[in-house]
């Protein structure tokens, strides 16, 4: 077995409106570490990825974040309320679902249809 030794991991998600989906993480908490006219390095805490100027329907609809939070109902709130300026185009938020796997699950989906698991584990 190979052993990468690795240390971090940033996976690509693209964008249909790359401004938006910028502000879109922005008003989530994200903070913008590198920035070109193609690409948006996201930044909350240790954890990263990459925000791309690309957009493909299938793919975008088809990629999903499972994000680890401290609390699913208190994210289900304050995202609600970002989302209530109409400003991120087709981004919206689902109540928080306890999921049969054990995690408190609230679901957002940003302005290109990219699905988040924001997950609460509870013991």
């Amino acid at each position: 077995m190979i052993d990468l030794n690795l240390a971090d991991v940033r996976p690509f998600i693209g964008s249909k409106d790359f401004d938006v989906s910028k502000a879109f993480y922005e008003a989530l908490g994200w903070t913008t570490e590198y920035l070109d006219d193609q690409l948006a390095l996201m930044a909350n805490g240790d954890h990263r990825f990459y925000l791309q100027r690309y957009y493909q329907k299938d793919w975008l609809e088809n990629t999903m974040l499972h994000l680890t939070v401290a609390d699913a109902t208190a994210c289900h709130a304050k995202i609600a309320a970002v989302l209530a300026s109409g400003a991120y185009a087709d981004a919206r938020v689902a109540p928080p679902k306890q999921e049969d796997y054990g995690a408190l699950v609230t679901y957002v989906w940003d302005p290109a249809g990219v699905l988040l698991h924001l997950a609460e584990w509870r013991e």
